[in-house]
């Protein structure tokens, strides 16, 4: 029931930061910058210029935008391309792991056996850690771009920008990404890579569970106490035990038989 709630909470969470994530990518003011509201004209007193991913726009006091789409492709400058590229990647992985996640998920009837849900759901994990990181990157590389403008050698004629609203939200929404992966992952890697177990067993004795699943209970050392004393499995199986231990008691039977 715990592993199932924490993989609930995981979707939820993931779910939660890529849709912030995606609402960045259609939202205004990723940088901004104002001039004048000190003085100056007595028609305009302050002037805002913003930026996005796919366009430049100023707005003045009277609230009318002047807005400039970028025209062309290659008209946009190269770390602008990587950021938009850096998103679309996140979201590719995104998209491919929320899908293997929801199918992986114990409280879906989808996707085989629980050992391959679990193993769909561990390959979700590590997509959503993927596109998690692109975001980061992409939001990281914006925002390096405008610490260097601004705490760069001083041109007259050139904006020093402020961050915006969409990179502090679209940072949230990875780190909420990543978190989503390390809770669904925390939930599978145990059930997926299992350690050898110890189990205390009475009198002292001990016994470690071997490593391969084709190994019969048997297989594994015991010990018991000196009281007990002490016994070693030589390997045998079962079966052959058994059958000599029926020979054992078909000769017993006989020669009963012979004195009577």
């Amino acid at each position: 029931m715990r592993r199932r709630l924490v993989q609930i909470f995981g979707f939820l969470i993931s779910t939660l930061g890529w849709v912030l994530v995606l609402c960045t990518l259609a939202m205004d003011y990723w940088r901004i910058t104002q001039l004048g509201g000190q003085g100056g004209s007595f028609v305009i007193k302050v002037i805002w210029f913003w930026s996005s991913l796919w366009k430049d726009c100023s707005t003045d006091s009277t609230s009318v935008s002047n807005c400039k789409d970028f025209p062309t492709f290659w008209s946009v400058t190269p770390f602008i391309h990587g950021v938009r590229g850096l998103l679309m990647c996140g979201l590719i992985f995104g998209f491919v792991g929320a899908v293997l996640c929801f199918v992986g998920m114990e409280c879906t009837y989808i996707g085989g056996t629980d050992k391959t849900k679990d193993k769909l759901l561990l390959a979700g994990a590590v997509f959503h850690f993927a596109g998690g990181v692109s975001d980061i990157t992409a939001y990281s590389l914006y925002t390096g771009r405008i610490i260097r403008t601004n705490f760069g050698t001083v041109v007259p004629g050139i904006l020093q920008y402020d961050i915006g609203v969409p990179i502090f939200l679209g940072l949230v929404g990875s780190f909420f990404i990543i978190l989503g992966a390390v809770l669904y992952a925390v939930t599978v890697f145990k059930v997926i890579c299992p350690e050898s177990k110890v189990v205390y067993a009475s009198h002292g004795g001990t016994y470690m569970a071997p490593r391969s699943r084709r190994r019969t209970l048997y297989t594994g050392s015991y010990k018991r106490s000196r009281h007990y004393g002490s016994y070693v499995d030589s390997g045998r199986s079962s079966s052959s035990r058994i059958s000599s231990l029926s020979q054992t008691t078909e000769i017993k039977m006989s020669e009963r038989d012979a004195f009577v």
